[in-house]
């Protein structure tokens, strides 16, 4: 909860100001500067979050929320007196609120970070130190941003207070626990690491669209009608679809927009290594939906819930479909098995450089488990779980070779990253489509056979491929899928009818 949408009571709101102890005493001199305020910063937070601790253990999120709302009016109020007693004029309520939001951001928000994160434009945010911040935008341009803590020991302060308060259990980031992986409450993923590199660092990636439909993604031009309507068929009709592509592509929202064709009656596990997907936040659309999450062992090496034991628990659990934010490792075996298993219609994100190659990218993690399947077995497993894959592809319409990057600009007072062509600044270059649809027919060896029912064509998404399988394509008519008439465009139809396929508005969605 950012500190607009939680603002902390004020002291004069506070019923009883002594009703618990003195949490923090810090005298300011009349007139002091940036320094002394910083400095209260800190001494009213240490206070606050001392209390808090102390008197809000076992607590849930709401109401230790609600505590901390009193204990920094509390701790205010107190302050304000000191002054008093010592012949200073007290701050205005204009400086006491901004402090309580200060007090609240470093409490239940992202201190410094907070004003970035709630910047809608901003999809990405990079720090390799505390005065080292990069800003992706969601035109595709590359920002040098402001300092958002005053040394690095505050900047891992932030992360650290964020791990206790904001996640579904309190985390730690440390040296015995240099890793963080974290949902914040506005949505946003943050990872963060120490002590394995020079400096703290962090990425905070922000979802621009997480209430988002298939016919959403048509008017971005990520996908057009005929490929929406089949998608859409083939999760009614519970086909087991892997949403594929490289990083930052959109593999999320895609698969957001999928599970928004699954029935509202349905009943949803979720499974991720840290919360994302946000199907459970979502009740209009998705009522009944179970958010599990993984958990890393503690300092003792004990209590780590891991991914694969996450899915076999989902089994038990009278899911209608098994949704897996991100196939990252082992738990691969447990996923093919749910889909084969009697949970059809279940989803996943892999990432993969082509379609082709996510089941070379499967066969890599599923020798990663205990198991040891040979790749024979591991694709007979594959093809007898998974029916579809949709790869995702990020294309920069400023570049005119995918993939090579531009050039940093160091001249003015901020730093822009640009292309060869010029400034991203100025428009959107960035366009996120789907590039190819397979359907997996069978397993023949070391290879997984497949078709791919839409093929790439370049920056415009795809165009028809293969004809999918006749018993597929009945399957998917019985389920809504609406091929345009025989004759309408030029092109090969999945399904026999003619049809041009390729998106023609910008994208710009994680």
């Amino acid at each position: 909860m950012s500190a607009r949408s939680a603002m902390p009571l004020m002291a004069a709101d506070l019923v009883d100001p002594q009703a618990t102890s003195d949490p923090v005493r810090v005298h300011e001199d009349e007139g002091s500067g940036l320094e002394k305020r910083a400095e209260l910063l800190r001494a009213l937070q240490r206070g606050v979050a001392e209390e808090l601790s102390r008197v809000g253990d076992g607590l849930c999120r709401t109401d230790r929320e609600e505590l901390c709302r009193h204990l920094i009016a509390a701790a205010l109020q107190r302050h304000a007196a000191e002054r008093v007693g010592s012949g200073i004029s007290p701050m205005d309520i204009q400086e006491e609120r901004v402090l309580a939001e200060a007090v609240w951001a470093r409490m239940f928000g992202m201190a410094g970070l907070q004003v970035l994160i709630d910047d809608p434009d901003i999809e990405n945010i990079n720090i390799n130190g505390f005065d080292q911040v990069w800003l992706k935008y969601s035109d595709g341009s590359k920002v040098r941003g402001p300092s958002v803590a005053d040394s690095d020991a505050e900047l891992v302060e932030i992360v650290r207070m964020a791990a206790r308060h904001l996640g579904m259990a309190e985390r730690r980031f440390d040296a015995a626990s240099p890793e963080l992986d974290l949902r914040l409450p506005s949505g946003h993923r943050l990872s963060a690491a120490m002590e394995i590199t020079e400096r703290p660092v962090i990425s905070v990636r922000r979802h621009r669209l997480v209430d988002v439909t298939l016919d959403d993604l048509v008017q971005l031009g990520t996908m057009d009608t005929v490929l929406a309507s089949c998608l859409a068929a083939a999760v009614r009709a519970r086909k087991n679809i892997v949403v594929a592509g490289p990083m930052n592509a959109g593999k999320t929202t895609m698969l957001r927009a999928l599970a928004s064709e699954i029935p509202a009656r349905e009943r949803i596990v979720t499974i991720e290594q840290s919360l994302e997907l946000g199907l459970d936040k979502l009740t209009g659309r998705h009522p009944d939906v179970v958010a599990m999450e993984a958990r890393e062992a503690n300092s003792e090496g004990e209590g780590e819930i891991t991914m694969a034991r996450l899915l076999r628990r989902a089994l038990r659990m009278d899911a209608d479909r098994v949704i897996v934010g991100e196939v990252l490792g082992d738990e691969i075996l447990n996923m093919l098995n749910a889909m084969s298993q009697g949970r059809s219609g279940s989803m996943c994100t892999i990432h993969a450089d082509s379609s082709a190659g996510v089941f070379r990218r499967m066969a890599s993690y599923a020798v990663q488990a205990a198991e040891r399947l040979p790749l024979e077995a591991t694709n007979l497993l594959i093809a007898g779980a998974i029916h579809l894959v949709v790869y995702v592809s990020l294309f920069d319409e400023a570049l005119d070779v995918r993939g090579i990057p531009g050039a940093v600009d160091m001249s003015g007072d901020s730093t822009i990253w640009r292309s060869d062509v010029g400034d991203r600044k100025s428009s959107s270059t960035l366009r996120r489509v789907v590039t190819s649809v397979r359907e997996v027919v069978d397993a023949d060896g070391a290879m997984v056979v497949s078709n791919e029912v839409w093929r790439p064509a370049g920056a415009i998404g795809v165009v028809p491929g293969a004809p999918l399988r006749t018993e597929t394509y009945e399957d998917l008519l019985a389920h809504g899928f609406q091929p345009p008439a025989p004759g309408d465009h030029q092109g090969d139809d999945p399904g026999g009818g003619g049809v041009a396929v390729g998106p023609r508005r910008r994208s710009s969605f994680r």
